[in-house]
């Protein structure tokens, strides 16, 4: 991908925002000085503003320009990504597409983007212990369910461990079961989990929502040990 095609929509935009701003005030600027100019020449309008006085102007509006350009900006950053970013509903490819990845690799399937996994699911949905219900929560569909990256102890992205086949932090050591059930560590929950659907055959998942928190210490639906050695030292 080529750093043109890189650059977002969004900052796109705001980059040729700024390049017109400035193409106006200059011209603004010059069509002023040669406006007064011809007046003065002609006897109707006063005389022309000096060469200090155009500068003085000039390095006042280019101020102003900046301050624009740096609100605008502070805007841009600040204001929620509504449409296909994290904070959105992300499409995150096809059903079939993510299931074949996930058989291949045999992890599951990261998109980096969206900041979330997409785990196989096939346990019971249900935990009596401790009252999850995956299903009427609207977290799995069709054998997946997406997991946020952020450890829910101090929200370092927490990477999936291929010879343990849990979700390590290597920050303190919290560890999460592939469904990101809450296993050892400082964690005081499971990993968070964001709503899914699929549509025509898409994959959508609904990143909006970051307040509710992972499933309760004790959770375990899924009751799979760790495969292998740990990547991360228990903590």
């Amino acid at each position: 991908m080529t750093p043109l095609l890189a650059i977002s929509t969004g900052t796109l935009a705001l980059i040729v925002i700024v390049l017109v701003v400035d193409i106006f005030v200059i011209m603004f600027l010059v069509s002023f000085n040669r406006s007064r100019r011809r007046g003065a020449e002609e006897g109707k309008g006063p005389k022309p503003i000096s060469r200090r006085e155009f500068l003085r102007r000039s390095l006042l509006s280019s101020l102003a320009v900046f301050g624009a350009q740096f609100g605008a900006a502070t805007i841009a950053f600040l204001w929620p990504n509504l449409k296909g970013g994290f904070g959105s509903v992300i499409n995150a490819g096809k059903v079939d597409d993510i299931k074949n990845q996930i058989q291949q690799t045999n992890q599951p399937f990261y998109f980096g983007s969206g900041r979330f996994y997409i785990v196989p699911y096939t346990g019971s949905g249900k935990d009596p212990a401790t009252g999850v219900d995956y299903i009427s929560q609207g977290v799995v569909t069709d054998g997946l369910m997406p997991l946020y990256q952020r450890c829910a102890h101090l929200g370092c992205r927490v990477p999936f461990c291929l010879s343990s086949k849990w979700f390590e932090c290597p920050c303190h050591g919290s560890k999460y079961n592939e469904a990101g059930e809450w296993q050892l560590g400082p964690a005081p929950t499971g990993m968070q989990r964001f709503k899914i659907a699929i549509t025509g055959g898409d994959v959508m998942v609904d990143t909006s929502d970051v307040s509710t928190p992972g499933p309760p210490r004790g959770t375990d639906t899924i009751h799979e040990p760790p495969q292998g050695p740990f990547c991360v030292a228990p903590g």
